[in-house]
């Protein structure tokens, strides 16, 4: 689990990169490359208020070990007031 300041959701990876999705650490937020397809994606569940969940890693690989899950809570009181 990782606490972040901002999120900044980058949609121009190519799927020719190898990659599913790519995350880091960017000063004290976090930066998540995805393809287009998956940014339409995160783009319908944000509209909908739906969970989603951006799965990390390279494509040709069964070992993938990082997940981006927003999810939509129903008490705010117990979030993080910072």
């Amino acid at each position: 689990v990782t606490g972040a300041s901002f999120v900044v959701f980058n949609g121009a990876l190519k799927t020719s990169s190898g990659f599913l999705a790519k995350s880091s650490i960017v000063e004290d937020g976090l930066m998540v490359q995805i393809t287009p397809e998956t940014m339409e994606g995160l783009r319908q569940a944000l509209r909908d208020k739906k969970d989603f969940k951006i799965t990390c890693g390279k494509t040709d690989t069964g070992d993938i070990k990082e997940y981006v899950d927003i999810c939509w809570v129903e008490n705010e009181e117990k979030t993080n007031k910072g």
